[in-house]
């Protein structure tokens, strides 16, 4: 943990570890960064909003077995269902792809249409951060999982195609359904 942390008021580490628990990931480096520039007595060079990310990131890390993490909302077929069929267009297939971002990885599961071509992010499917791989809380890639249960029953659902080119592991530069025709 960076040592300025120790230099923050009580009251303020105890307000951050708050928002920790209720995964509220980027209040908790807001209230970082303003405690951070409070200090009357602040290291040199003062921390930026790269140290506070890294301290929060840390306090996650410290606190992981206590988080209160809002369970995913279920993704049963009929509402994904009810959504594709309000699509311009025809459904030519359903795929899912890995994105990431500063929280890790995710799935985006996907129409694609045909005329016109154009696709429709149905789900983006996330179970947690990627400290939760390290920590060992959960099998790596529960998403994936889920993608391909949730797109194969929607694809048997419309006759169509499912198409993940990575089940296993995040690979955001995987064949995309309509470069691998």
């Amino acid at each position: 943990m960076e040592t300025w942390w120790d230099a923050l008021p009580e009251s303020v580490r105890e307000r951050v570890d708050g928002l920790v628990l209720r995964d509220d990931r980027l209040r908790a480096i807001r209230v970082t960064m303003e405690a951070v520039q409070a200090l009357e007595e602040a290291p040199a060079p003062r921390p930026g909003l790269y140290d506070c990310q890294r301290a929060v990131m840390a306090r996650y890390q410290e606190l992981a077995g206590r988080l209160d993490r809002a369970p995913a909302p279920p993704r049963e077929v009929e509402t994904p269902a009810t959504r594709i069929r309000r699509l311009p267009g025809r459904l030519a297939a359903l795929e899912a792809i890995w994105d990431g971002d500063t929280d890790g990885w995710f799935v985006v599961l996907i129409a694609v249409l045909d005329d016109p071509q154009h696709e429709v992010d149905l789900a983006w499917i996330r179970h947690g951060s990627d400290l939760r791989v390290l920590t060992g809380q959960v099998p790596p890639w529960p998403e994936a999982q889920e993608a391909m249960e949730t797109g194969t029953a929607l694809a048997e659902h419309f006759n169509v195609p499912f198409h993940f080119a990575s089940p296993h592991q995040p690979d955001d530069e995987a064949p995309r359904w309509r470069t691998t025709l």
